[in-house]
């Protein structure tokens, strides 16, 4: 890739290090981590035909690269981590909860701290506990370890007003509080029941269970029947509270269990912390893929966010599905963040892994109920459908909108497809393939070609005798009613290849556009600038969604003519056998292998294989399979 600022060759280091990404205005607009800094530079500067579209995209954005060497792969994932805080660039994923999870939230940071309810971003000196599935489970829990641990839970207003009276609140009457608001504990003592309460919530149940047995016991035992009584319900509490906690590990687990499941564009990531053997708590995270990252590199990035944000406890373990890219490095920061040895792997056998299995369950179905909500949200659909017609300056909103995009390798097996969003959602029954024959071998005459067809055929009803070369459209027939809109997977090349069609069938009543790879803009024929639309706006994410789904349709065809070709081409060449008997054998029999492990016999019974056909496929099979043994049979011989 030719960009003005590629370094000169032999200046960047060997050694590991952090680079920087800049834009024409100086922004950091990607941070990244490597062992060999000149490897993996020098690796964004390939062909850009190798590099997928989001790095491509990524790297002709930037304007400038810079690096600093470290000493150690450690050093590098904790400046990358702190450069990714410092600048958060575009072009990093950043991890973003799928939903606003309530919390047990203690404000340790007051001088009497107080339990309550939280949500959103985390405040520094308040210890959290969770996350729950809701807010009354958490009042639940308060409300019966208060019994136990009468901590402040009132409001800081409430917590005044009492001060100034002089006088506690009911809380205090019914044994919930120990009044610290006039007085009736210090400070300090308040914040030891404080302790022991987070020491409960932390998964320490076994200690204050115990304690709590000897008193009760040492109450009877001086007929104090009805403090024995009261600490009897107190254990009750205690036992209710662990009761709504699954216990799915050994009593001395600690350990958070980390799924990923993700596609091409998001990925959803979901986390069980599991303490004292039992579940305590369950999160959830959505992210958009700015850059291609595999699952390995989502673990490591997932962990450095989790855990170096410092309001998190690293616990013993961390489970993942796949270890990070640099799993050494990871596991000595988290060792280094606990203060002890952290033991960072993938689950194989036993309880763990099939927690592990379960907490899998959990993304895949987050992961379907992010791409349902959005596709299915009414409102949303509906104001991008609004926002695309402002922005293109339609006459209406497109109601039906079609996109074209096409595969191929090298001017061999082109394809192209035909994607069809009714109201924003896809209307998959109407979708088209179309294989390309004759002088079309490159993008443009493909584009041109499959407009060609479908635009000459833009106002006629379906009807039962389809084009034999639109592959998957047999059973509909025809095309349905004509689109508002035609998207175009490309830039301003494209655009004009695609207006070229519209001018020549002389089409004026079917807007068109095409939206670019490389930064997300969309091309109107004519126009010397794209239009750029904002980077959260519903508009550009319906887009997105209708070219990849194009992308996605086109390359499955392209892919399945490409085994289909290599699968027969051991059957080329036969004399008399021609591509009609050839599918007719590949769809009796399965396979070449198949093929060349029946006899003739088996062969004849083929529809359109006679006799005389079936002993020439026979012999010209296995006179290739003795030919290559005798070369392999040479080959060895000649080694020897």
């Amino acid at each position: 890739m030719t960009v003005d600022y590629r370094p000169a060759p032999g200046t960047i280091p060997t050694e590991p290090g952090v680079y920087r990404f800049r834009d024409a205005d100086g922004r950091v607009i990607y941070v990244g981590k490597a062992k060999n800094l000149r490897n993996r530079l020098n690796s964004y500067f390939a062909d850009p035909d190798v590099l997928p579209d989001r790095t491509r995209r990524m790297v002709t954005t930037a304007r400038s690269v810079e690096w600093t060497v470290t000493a150690t792969e450690v050093e590098a994932l904790q400046l990358e981590w702190t450069w990714i805080k410092e600048f958060d660039p575009r072009f990093n994923i950043m991890f973003r909860d799928d939903k606003s999870y309530p919390w047990l939230a203690v404000t340790v940071n007051e001088e009497v701290p107080r339990a309550q309810v939280m949500r959103g971003n985390r405040r520094k000196g308040v210890r959290y506990f969770g996350p729950f599935g809701n807010a009354w489970a958490i009042r639940q829990t308060l409300d019966l370890l208060t019994r136990v641990f009468p901590i402040r839970t009132c409001s800081n207003g409430v917590y005044r007003r009492h001060k100034r009276m002089g006088r506690p609140c009911l809380l205090y009457d019914i044994g919930k509080c120990t009044g610290p608001c006039v007085g009736h504990i210090s400070p300090e003592g308040h914040r030891r029941i404080v302790d022991d309460f987070m020491g409960f919530m932390s998964g320490d149940t076994t200690q204050v269970r115990r304690e709590l047995t000897e008193q009760m016991q040492a109450a009877s035992a001086a007929m104090e029947f009805e403090k024995a009584a009261r600490i009897r319900d107190d254990l009750s509490a205690l036992d209710r509270v662990l009761q709504q906690q699954v216990v799915v590990l050994s009593e001395d687990t600690e350990a958070d269990v980390i799924a990923v499941e993700d596609d091409e564009l998001v990925a959803a990531v979901q986390m069980f912390h599991v303490r004292g053997g039992r579940i305590r708590g369950q999160r959830g995270w959505i992210i958009d893929k700015p850059e291609p990252i595999d699952v390995s590199g989502i673990v490591e990035r997932f962990v450095l966010q989790f855990y170096g944000n410092g309001s998190e406890t690293v616990p013993r373990e961390v489970l993942v599905p796949r270890m990070p890219d640099e799993p050494t490095a990871v596991t000595e920061w988290l060792s280094e963040k606990r203060g002890s040895l952290v033991d960072l792997r993938v689950p194989k056998r036993g309880d763990k892994r099939a927690l592990a299995e379960t907490v899998a369950k959990n993304a895949n179905e987050a992961l379907a109920r992010h791409k349902l909500k959005r596709a299915g949200d009414i409102t949303a659909r509906s104001q991008a459908l609004e926002e695309l017609a402002e922005a293109l300056e339609l006459p209406q909103a497109p109601l039906r909108i079609e996109c074209y995009d096409v595969s191929q390798s090298l001017g061999e097996e082109v394809v192209a497809s035909m994607v069809v969003f009714e109201d924003g959602v896809a209307r998959k029954g109407e979708y088209r393939r179309f294989v390309i024959k004759g002088e079309a071998k490159d993008d443009l005459s493909a584009l041109r070609e499959t407009l060609r067809r479908r635009l000459s055929r833009l106002n006629e009803q379906p009807s039962g005798s389809p084009d034999g070369d639109e592959e998957g459209s047999e059973s509909k027939g025809g095309f349905a009613y004509p689109p508002q809109l035609i998207v175009v997977d490309g830039g301003a090349p494209q655009v004009a290849a695609a207006e070229q069609v519209f001018q020549e069938l002389g089409v004026d009543t079917v807007n068109l556009c095409g939206l670019a790879k490389r930064l997300e803009e969309i091309w109107m024929p004519g126009e010397e600038f794209p239009v750029i639309l904002s980077r959260t706006s519903e508009a550009l994410y319906l887009m997105q969604r209708v070219r990849d789904e194009a992308h996605r349709f086109a390359i499955s065809l392209h892919r399945s003519r490409r085994r289909k070709r290599m699968r027969a081409s051991a059957l080329d060449g036969i004399p008399g056998l021609g591509e009609s008997k050839r599918k007719a054998l590949l769809r009796t029999l399965g396979s070449v292998k198949n093929i060349k492990a029946a006899d003739i016999g088996e062969l004849q019974s083929v529809s359109g294989i006679g006799p005389k056909l079936a002993e020439t496929i026979h012999r010209h099979l296995h006179d290739d399979t003795a030919e290559s043994n005798q070369t392999r049979d040479n080959g060895s011989s000649d080694m020897t």
